[in-house]
């Protein structure tokens, strides 16, 4: 069988009428730069499409001496539905900006995590993420700090690196708020406690609930303390149920939280919202699957992922930590 002949960029300037040194200026990017015109771009990225015009990666990186590959190193993310929006984001974000992700998980093992760091620099990839599942504080490896590193969802504990993360003490303030402005009277009280160390979600939420409990003139009622997870919450609750009356407003810490306080709730006949009013973090599906839908704080992962990405290649080595607003999804849980 004859060798197919690779699609040269000269074939693509011959179609496209130009010269070469114009398509390449197309190509990587430069038209505004180089004043082409709008037509002229357009008439090029046609004849890339149609002949199928593949460039010569290997080249393109020694004359920008950039390989257009960006690191990924997670502990759980990639494995989790619902924080794998975060991976989403960024590999949109590294895509439009002409980049290929290489995604490595650790599964918390740190040996494994600094193998990946090692594999992804020998690589030359042209920065690294480094991205957790739960929002914390983290130690990251020392090599990470040599290169251009942009931790998401995450913080440096030195506070060295650039960050992007929730902004999860308006979100604390915006739920209170929520349930303040509902004109309900009576305890507003917290369900869930944060277990994981050096978490910062459940701090931060709780000092947003506590700013804006002070700032209506309003006291906390005493938190149900359970593990952010359904069985935890629903047990929790129930005991007590048991022994108080329930509460006009309830703060659920995450949705799963929230799943299992209805359940306790309904249990014991209380109805939401005309008994109890509940909110939520996080804007997960376990939101949608309560009925009625809890108001829920939804986490801005997709834009999050993004934001990393273009902070790493965005230029100059910044030490700002990006923080993101949680939105209000409505559900029927608040009278």
């Amino acid at each position: 069988m004859p060798k197919l002949r690779r699609v040269t960029l000269t074939d693509v300037a011959r179609r496209a009428g130009v010269s070469v040194t114009t398509a390449s200026y197309i190509l990587n990017g430069r038209s505004a730069q180089m004043r082409i015109s709008k037509d002229t771009d357009i008439k090029v990225r046609e004849a890339m499409r149609e002949l199928q015009y593949q460039p010569n990666w290997s080249a393109r990186t020694l004359r920008r001496k950039s390989t257009q590959t960006i690191g990924l190193v997670s502990d759980f993310i990639a494995g989790g539905a619902f924080s794998s929006e975060l991976l989403t984001g960024a590999n949109a974000a590294a895509r439009q900006r002409d980049h290929l992700l290489v995604i490595g998980e650790s599964q918390g093992d740190p040996e494994l995590e600094q193998l990946l760091v090692e594999e992804l620099l020998s690589r030359q990839v042209d920065g690294i993420v480094y991205a957790t599942r739960t929002a914390r504080e983290v130690e990251v490896p020392d090599r990470l700090r040599e290169v251009r590193t942009v931790l998401l969802n995450c913080a440096d504990a030195r506070g060295d690196l650039p960050a992007v993360l929730p902004d999860d003490v308006q979100a604390g303030r915006t739920a209170a708020e929520i349930l303040i402005r509902s004109g309900r009277d009576g305890t507003i009280q917290v369900v869930g406690e944060d277990p994981t160390p050096s978490a910062t979600a459940g701090p931060q939420r709780m000092t947003g609930i506590h700013e804006a409990m002070h700032a209506a003139g309003r006291v906390l009622g005493p938190t149900v303390a359970c593990e952010w997870d359904v069985v935890p919450a629903r047990e929790a609750m129930l005991g007590w149920l048991a022994t108080h009356e329930a509460p006009a407003g309830l703060i659920c810490l995450n949705d799963r939280v929230a799943l299992g306080t209805y359940q306790a709730l309904q249990q014991h006949g209380y109805a939401v919202p005309h008994d109890v009013s509940v909110v939520s973090f996080d804007g997960s599906e376990a939101a949608a699957w309560l009925q009625p839908e809890v108001t829920s704080l939804r986490l801005p992962l997709l834009e999050m992922g993004e934001r990393a990405i273009d902070l790493l290649l965005g230029g100059g080595r910044v030490k700002d930590m990006l923080r993101l607003p949680l939105t209000v999804h409505q559900g029927g849980s608040v009278a």
